[in-house]
């Protein structure tokens, strides 16, 4: 997946530069949040058709409900602080933050709301984050613990990096990774809108 990602990025930098057209460049741009909202359509769907999620719900403790609210914390927290380093201002570097991961909504959004400058940090640092979860998802099951590993890959603990999460620890921690992507994925456009 990672190195799918990344061959699209290229794929779509060189075509921005060599194929297409600015009129064709702007009807993409200006039609993205139709895109996103499919996106977001699919995997509500993925969620909803998961039926086995909802009744280990039902059974699990508070745990289930504070690793997402530690992500969010943690990733908006981050953010504002590398916020510190950068000639960004405190709601641009939040909400780079916010993106959690989900580089394609983040960066689309934040373009819209900030320019494209920050719209293209957000997608870099939020693509990032998720090739970097690919590589340290392991070493965070092995040397701290599985939440910790939820905790790296935000948004994408329900999808993406999810594989990796099952092959490195338990059936139960699955289903706390799913449950914080789920809820880290609803996040990040509430947040972003209210940081913008």
């Amino acid at each position: 997946m990672a190195v799918l990602v990344i061959a699209a990025l290229i794929l779509g930098v060189f075509c921005g530069q060599t194929v297409l057209s600015e009129t064709a460049a702007d009807f993409i741009g200006a039609n993205s949040d139709w895109v996103l909202g499919l996106l977001m359509f699919s995997v509500g769907i993925s969620v909803g058709a998961n039926r086995d999620l909802f009744r280990r719900l039902r059974k699990m403790d508070m745990r289930v409900w504070m690793v997402p609210v530690g992500v969010i914390a943690g990733s908006l927290a981050g953010g504002a602080l590398c916020g510190l380093f950068l000639p960004l201002g405190l709601r641009e570097s939040a909400g780079i933050g916010a993106g959690m991961g989900w580089y394609s909504l983040a960066g689309v959004m934040l373009t819209d709301f900030c320019g494209a400058e920050v719209g293209a940090i957000a997608f870099l640092s939020n693509l990032l984050r998720e090739l970097i979860s690919f590589l340290t998802i392991p070493l965070a099951v092995k040397y701290l613990n599985p939440y910790a590993a939820i905790a790296l890959a935000g948004a994408t603990s329900e999808d993406t990096t999810l594989p990796i999460l099952m092959r490195h620890s338990s059936a139960e921690m699955v289903v706390y990774s799913v449950i914080n992507g789920v809820l880290t994925s609803a996040a990040v456009p509430v947040l972003l809108r209210l940081l913008r």
